[in-house]
């Protein structure tokens, strides 16, 4: 008895402890919950506050920097914009990477010279500034701000502008492989073409030549007539013969076998021949 009381109190035991592991587990995922629910409204905020900034950030890269310049003139004067920012960021204590030289002779190029480059320098926090007589841009670090939107909007354009361009790349690619193979292909049917016609030609010859070959071998033969067509003679029919008499080259009077028995009237006399009678 005092085993079993014993075996029921360990039992009870390990539901509550199960119980209270599950609530635990609960109450953590609550927590993780609501830590989740803070991040999203912080970042929701974030975005509210900073959307219009980030337009203005969009406007001076396009039209402000991509439009009036080359293309690959205008992806590297991001570039550079980029590195600025970066290395601000990257080394936050060193003096050296907040500041920058408009006489340097990349500065210049990528920066200087190009037209909306410098602007947007100076909206991510960069100033004109002089000394010992050498002009500088110095980065204001009350303006980290500006400095990581600008720089967010710089990586967004590069971003879609490497896609563009690598997907332009594909197109070109596929398009001259395409074109390789059309002309592989044609190649391909070009030589079968001869050499089907070379085969047909040597089937010709090696026929031309048996058959001269067998009429040299076999003896000459006449040539073979042309069939006569026999046509049979008509029967059952009885042609009409002409009936009456006739006088034959001697003056002789000759009648038709069918006429006999019939009237035969005289025989004809020319006038001349009367004309003889009389005079003897």
């Amino acid at each position: 008895m005092d085993g079993q009381q014993h075996d029921s109190t360990i039992q009870e035991s390990q539901r509550n402890d199960d119980v209270a592991a599950a609530i635990e587990r609960r109450l953590q995922q609550q927590r993780e919950q609501a830590e989740e629910a803070a991040a999203a409204a912080k970042v929701e905020t974030s975005f509210d506050e900073n959307y219009e900034r980030r337009q203005e950030f969009r406007r001076l890269i396009d039209p402000g920097i991509v439009r009036p310049n080359a293309k690959e003139l205008a992806l590297e004067s991001l570039q550079t914009l980029k590195m600025l920012a970066e290395n601000i960021l990257q080394h936050p204590g060193e003096e050296k990477y907040r500041r920058f030289k408009p006489t340097n002779s990349k500065i210049r190029r990528t920066l200087v010279e190009p037209k909306g480059t410098l602007e947007y320098a100076v909206e991510m926090g960069f100033r004109p500034e002089v000394e010992n007589f050498q002009p500088f841009y110095i980065f204001d670090t009350r303006r980290t701000t500006d400095l990581n939107i600008g720089l967010a909007m710089i990586n967004e354009t590069l971003d879609r502008e490497t896609s563009k361009k690598e997907r332009e790349e594909r197109a070109k690619r596929e398009a001259k492989e395409a074109e390789l193979a059309a002309k592989e292909k044609l190649k391909r049917q070009f030589l079968d073409d001869r050499k089907s016609t070379a085969m047909r030609q040597q089937r010709e010859r090696e026929a031309r030549e048996a058959l001269a070959a067998q009429r040299i071998s076999s003896p000459s033969r006449p040539p073979a007539s042309p069939p006569v067509t026999v046509t049979p003679a008509r029967t059952g029919r009885r042609v009409p013969r002409m009936r009456g008499t006739g006088r034959t080259l001697s003056g002789q009077t000759v009648a038709d076998a069918d006429d006999a028995g019939e009237d035969i009237p005289p025989p004809y006399k020319d006038e001349s021949e009367d004309e003889q009678d009389e005079d003897e």
